[in-house]
């Protein structure tokens, strides 16, 4: 992709003002310090930051004019002017809406009724922001080539290699050959089959997973389509993606790390890519389907009472 491209990761029209929070969530770590004032200020005071020229916001920040507009233009709008009229809009969506009633983080000594309502909170927010800041014109390209494909070979370690798994399987069960790998010296040995016409998918929440990015490069260089799902859309991943998509940095805690929570956006993406291909392969997709569940059906009868298991 074109280091344009890159910088703004955004399809011919802005974002959706929806989209503002997570964009700033999954940009504003690879910004600059003074990028990063800016993007905090208008995604904590949307309605404030919205009032104000490009000038107040540079003061306000203590940057520049020309620091603003960058930073808007690296969350995908034209310019400051375009921003501002996201953060109306985003300001009118929070008034007309209801504050979320959970948004601290894990304690040790909390009780699991918090717990549960801490971690279904923010479950809920990963997934809304992943669905906002998704570039629909980078998963319906990434789509197009999975539907297309001889093969498809997927990498991840660690839980994103359970999401790899979890692809491979969802198209397996559709008649498509998909394999997923998490050791990289296999996968490595595989790519180098990959030829035109195959796809290589790497799940990386870093987008700087060694082990996942240099058996995509193998793919890219022998004539696959590649395609990386990733929290980092600038991270050296990047460099070997026909298409990237990218997924919601899910908040950190000290009892939920980053790798960890960042699995609930990944197989959002998954799971649309899945429907996106069994949408394009319908004729043969659907029998598949219910094929694989008639022959696993007799497994999951119950067995008549007093049988033993």
């Amino acid at each position: 992709m074109s280091n344009d491209v890159k910088e703004s990761f955004s399809s011919d029209a802005p974002p959706a003002p929806a989209a503002l929070a997570a964009k700033v969530r999954t940009l504003a770590p690879s910004m600059t310090r003074s990028m990063q004032r800016v993007a905090e200020a208008v995604a904590a005071d949307p309605a404030g930051c919205a009032a104000l020229t490009v000038t107040g916001l540079a003061e306000l920040t203590s940057t520049s004019e020309a620091t603003v507009v960058r930073t808007a233009r690296i969350l995908g709008y034209p310019g400051y002017r375009d921003l501002r009229l996201a953060l109306a809009g985003l300001a009118a969506q929070q008034q007309s809406g209801r504050a979320p009633a959970v948004t601290a983080d894990i304690a040790v000594d909390d009780p699991i009724a918090d717990v549960v309502a801490k971690l279904a909170y923010d479950e809920q927010q990963t997934l809304a922001d992943t669905a906002a800041g998704l570039d629909t014109v980078q998963l319906g390209a990434a789509v197009s080539a999975l539907a297309g494909a001889r093969r498809v070979d997927v990498y991840g370690v660690g839980a994103s290699g359970l999401v790899a798994q979890d692809l491979a399987q969802k198209l397996l069960r559709i008649g498509q050959v998909a394999h997923a790998h998490s050791d990289p010296h296999l996968a490595i040995t595989n790519a180098v089959t990959l030829r035109s016409g195959d796809v290589a998918v790497s799940i990386t929440h870093s987008g700087a997973t060694g082990d996942v990015i240099e058996p995509l490069r193998v793919a890219f260089e022998h004539g696959a389509t590649t395609i990386a799902i990733t929290g980092r859309p600038d991270g050296p991943v990047s460099q070997y993606a026909d298409h990237i998509l990218t997924t919601s940095i899910a908040r950190e805690s000290e009892l939920r790390p980053a790798a960890m929570s960042s699995r609930t956006s990944q197989l959002l993406v998954v799971d649309c890519l899945f429907v996106g291909v069994a949408q394009r392969s319908y004729e043969t997709a659907a029998p598949a389907l219910a094929a694989s569940y008639e022959a696993l059906a007799h497994r999951h009868r119950t067995a008549p009472r007093g049988a033993r298991s």
